[in-house]
């Protein structure tokens, strides 16, 4: 992969809020999104850049493009879109679930997954899915990061127990990676185990070292309050978490805890006062890991999928159907999206 590359930007969710961050992105940051290029729907793309129009704004073009090589050509100010094949001809009414939406939204990051691990695009980033939108169009797949997984191991040609991932929500101010992803919180403490615990370290470890050009610094939460106030409101950090960290300190990896869930997440916070004590923090569930740095604002945070043989990022939210259709949708994290994925398309491999 090199920066010179272009990055495929997908529609996500088209009843949703993806379309229009997108076209507000190509309007609001030209000169970062040339050489980005989205795939999915004109017509979508159209009916977005209509409903961002300003009082006085000259129109943002929307133009259709045969192959990712074209994106480059495409002036700034104006969206480029490769159409898939086999789309819906007309968008999906905003804020419905749709059950072809998300048949479409799959299709879209199914085609750049595939050309990412082909090598046609630098990277990926990925405008929301809506996931009861993925299940009625019939995709197995729970969210992107799966998805993703799943592509990388059959073009690997490998099991998908052999592309282990993990979803790493990060801003300026903290990282936090997660054990476990889309799954009920009943199954994501099942998930809690050494194996499970001590893979998210390997992966993070291996994924910041290269980002960041030295070994993280990462911290570790506990899952019971207290971190188990020594077994007492349970025994997951004495069976599970501390057996995992003591293999990856084996290993070489900086990996200090299990900490009180309710204070490492401070403790690594970096402000203009201070540096937070670890790089990353390591969260044995989603909510759990996703809750502060969502808090410390949507508009900063970006979603990159760890352990992928492509680079994929995408905005740290949703697709928010009560404003689709609006045109008051934030762009803010999408545009970090794709200047993240610029930033880690530049790195050697």
């Amino acid at each position: 992969m090199t920066s010179s590359l272009p990055i495929a930007i997908t529609q996500g969710d088209a009843a949703g809020i993806g379309p229009e961050i997108i076209a507000k992105a190509f309007r609001d940051a030209p000169q970062l999104l040339r050489g980005c290029f989205v795939v999915g729907s004109v017509a979508a793309l159209r009916r977005a850049a209509a409903c961002i129009a300003r009082p006085g704004d000259t129109s943002l073009p929307v133009a259709c493009i045969d192959s990712a090589r074209q994106a480059a050509a495409v002036p700034p100010r104006c969206v480029p879109v490769l159409p898939l094949p086999g789309l819906p001809a007309e968008p999906p009414a905003w804020g419905r679930i749709d059950a072809a939406a998300g048949r479409a939204a799959a299709d879209c990051v199914v085609w750049a997954a595939q050309a990412a691990l082909r090598g046609e695009v630098a990277a990926l980033v990925t405008a929301p899915l809506h996931k009861e939108a993925l299940a009625a169009g019939g995709i197995a797949y729970p969210g992107h990061t799966e998805l993703l997984q799943a592509e990388a191991a059959r073009h690997a040609g490998v099991a998908l127990a052999d592309m282990p991932v993990r979803m790493m929500l990060a801003s300026d101010e903290l990282r936090t990676v997660l054990v476990s992803i889309h799954v009920s919180l009943r199954d994501a403490l099942d998930a809690v185990t050494q194996a499970n615990v001590l893979g998210a370290l390997r992966i993070t470890h291996a994924a910041l070292t290269r980002s960041l050009g030295r070994p993280p610094r990462i911290g570790v939460a506990g899952v019971n309050p207290h971190a188990g106030e020594g077994g007492l409101f349970g025994r997951e950090e004495i069976d599970v978490i501390v057996p995992a960290l003591q293999a990856a300190r084996a290993e070489g990896i900086d990996a200090q805890g299990p900490f009180a869930p309710d204070t490492v997440f401070m403790r690594a916070r970096n402000t203009l006062q201070r540096a937070g004590e670890f790089d990353v923090v390591l969260a044995m569930y989603h909510d759990q890991g996703l809750i502060p740095v969502k808090y410390l604002g949507v508009d900063k945070g970006v979603n990159v999928t760890l352990g992928l043989p492509l680079v994929r990022t995408s905005p740290d939210h949703g697709t928010a159907f009560d404003i689709a259709g609006q045109g008051v949708a934030d762009a803010s994290s999408l545009i970090e999206a794709v200047r993240m994925a610029r930033q880690l398309s530049a790195l050697p491999a």
